[in-house]
């Protein structure tokens, strides 16, 4: 029988190994000890996908601050960055509904944070920007195409 902590490690190890186990105790019927391992491995995959959006976000933010503080340097791979990161957030959210607007409220300025210390390295200047509003973040268009 698995502990807590066996269970704690194999759903931090594997993901998918975790779900093995429990399948298999399932068709052996031995509903406590899966039950026990299925909220584990909720819970891992749920603290997966929250590292994953602060990832996204941070990424996301770094690309908007470069863009708004290197004009001469904006590149096509800039704009695709942010539009990845907007993407892949939307991604964890359609699975992870909790992940919600309000979650990243939570995380904003975390994020935000790592953001400017990752933009000043990539830049080697310092930035002296103190937010990013929801719509530089998330609605703004960032691209190269003149559209007049």
């Amino acid at each position: 029988m698995k502990t807590a902590e066996d269970w704690e490690w194999l759903a931090a190890s594997s993901e998918y190994l975790a779900a093995i186990a429990i399948q298999e105790l399932l068709q052996e019927q031995k509903l406590m000890e899966a039950g026990a391992g299925l909220a584990v491995l909720i819970e891992s995959m749920g603290k997966s996908k929250k590292l994953a959006l602060k990832s996204q976000l941070t990424r996301l933010m770094m690309h908007v601050i470069k863009w708004k503080y290197q004009p001469e340097k904006r590149s096509g791979s800039w704009s695709i960055s942010i539009r990845s990161a907007r993407q892949e957030i939307a991604d964890i959210q359609d699975e992870v509904p909790s992940l919600n607007r309000n979650f990243i409220d939570s995380i904003w300025e975390q994020c935000f944070q790592r953001a400017i210390k990752d933009a000043e390295d990539e830049m080697g200047k310092k930035c002296s920007l103190i937010s990013l509003s929801w719509q530089d973040v998330f609605e703004e268009e960032y691209t190269l195409f003149d559209d007049n």
